[in-house]
């Protein structure tokens, strides 16, 4: 029994010489970034844009865009959001927010319990803008 135990001793303690310090190299390869942030307006080398459906700079369909992200609260007007067509609505929210451009910012930051671009991050401001306009009829 103490024979096994020396045995079991020795092994385990040159267990470590086979577990070999990592390289340089191989560390800095671990600890290379998953990924990059890049800053709009900026450039960011090595990382391809995706173009829209329509190709490079053309603006979706406001509609396409209502009906994909905004119907789902301006419809039935959840939680006090302004329904689509209900111009009164619309005019009292652009006139308390300085006008459609108001209305743009808040968009794009996000009110109340509206998201930030309410759910369509990727959406250009001109694109929300069409979509407030075609929803408002401001």
């Amino acid at each position: 029994m103490t024979r096994l135990c020396l045995a079991l001793a020795a092994t385990l303690s040159l267990l470590p010489l086979g577990l070999q310090a990592a390289t340089s190299d191989e560390i800095a390869k671990r600890l290379e970034p998953v990924g990059k942030v890049c800053i709009q307006g900026q450039e960011c080398a090595g990382v391809a844009v995706s173009a829209a459906a329509g190709g490079a700079g053309a603006a979706r369909p406001a509609q396409d865009i209502i009906a994909k992200h905004c119907t789902a609260c301006h419809s039935v007007g959840l939680m006090d959001a302004p329904k689509i067509g209900d111009s009164a609505a619309w005019k009292a929210r652009a006139d308390k927010e300085g006008g459609l451009d108001g209305l743009l910012a808040k968009a794009i930051t996000g009110i109340n319990t509206m998201p930030p671009k309410g759910t369509c991050g990727d959406c250009s401001d001109e694109e929300l803008k069409a979509a407030i306009q075609k929803m408002s009829g401001l």
